[in-house]
């Protein structure tokens, strides 16, 4: 099996650490990447790994984050963004001006993703994007309001997130597949983790509630899927630039089979980023 440098986001806690564990005892070197700084730092002791601190509601730490694994790292075989979360129902603004889901779940990926590319294209690499079946039941995007000024609302504010997603794994395959680039999306279930449960959320009454946290999918198996696609990498049996469930290709909204809307969506996403 080929050693791997694995950079994992959202990996402080939840199918992150898990996943991060997992792909650690399977031989790879892992660097992990996480918000709250005495979590991140306890992962990366227990497996000895790298870590970087970023909050992604910030996009400067977003760019400066990029620069430190371009400096460290003259490899990156698997990229993935696995950070995200849902917020209040109030709409929030990032002091980067952005609607908080878009930018933490969607836009920040994607401008780590695009300040990484030349290396990720040169390793030959995997770029893994934690998507959900949110996509499919609450996606729908609207390319003159991808900021929700004009219409907010928090469950389709995530969908239209993690669509987003899929349609951004759709077109790095389209673009850069051919280079051997191989990217992925997938839905991990619906899982007991804490990212939802705080008072407050859009989903506080699902994730909260003790009767259906007992129904909920454990971290570790939430995980499977990603482990699986970071594992095999770009060299893996899996078709490059799909959306997976429990290890298959699986339905997505419609949007996410529209290439011209991902083509649309990709150039609006750097316009609003200053990425040509």
């Amino acid at each position: 099996m080929r050693r791997q440098t694995i950079v994992i986001t959202g990996a402080s806690d939840g199918i992150g650490a898990e996943a991060a564990r997992a792909l650690s005892r399977l031989g790879h070197e892992m660097v992990v990447v996480g918000r709250n700084r005495e979590r991140t730092a306890a992962i990366a002791r227990e497996i000895q790994a790298d870590h970087f601190l970023v909050d992604f509601s910030d996009l400067d730490e977003v760019r400066g984050l990029a620069v430190q694994l371009l400096q460290k790292y003259p490899r990156i075989d698997v990229l993935a963004n696995n950070a995200g979360g849902i917020f209040t129902p109030a709409r929030q603004s990032t002091g980067d001006g952005f609607e908080m889901t878009f930018q933490v779940n969607y836009l920040a990926p994607f401008l780590l993703t695009r300040l990484l590319l030349d290396r990720l294209i040169a390793s030959r690499a995997a770029v893994i994007n934690t998507s959900s079946v949110a996509n499919r039941l609450y996606g729908r995007v609207d390319l003159s309001d991808l900021n929700a000024e004009r219409y907010y609302d928090p469950k389709r504010a995530y969908g239209n997130a993690k669509l987003e997603q899929i349609m951004f794994t759709r077109e790095l395959h389209r673009r850069f597949g051919s280079k051997g680039l191989a990217s992925a999306s997938f839905h991990p279930g619906i899982v007991s983790t804490g990212f939802s449960r705080s008072p407050g959320t859009s989903m506080e009454g699902i994730y909260g509630n003790r009767l259906i946290s007992k129904l909920l999918a454990t971290p570790r198996k939430g995980a499977d899927t990603l482990i699986w696609l970071a594992d095999e990498g770009s060299g893996g049996t899996w078709p490059s630039g799909e959306y997976f469930s429990r290890r298959k290709v699986a339905r997505t909204n419609p949007q996410a089979k529209d290439d011209a809307l991902s083509e649309t969506l990709w150039n609006q996403s750097g316009k609003l980023l200053g990425i040509a």
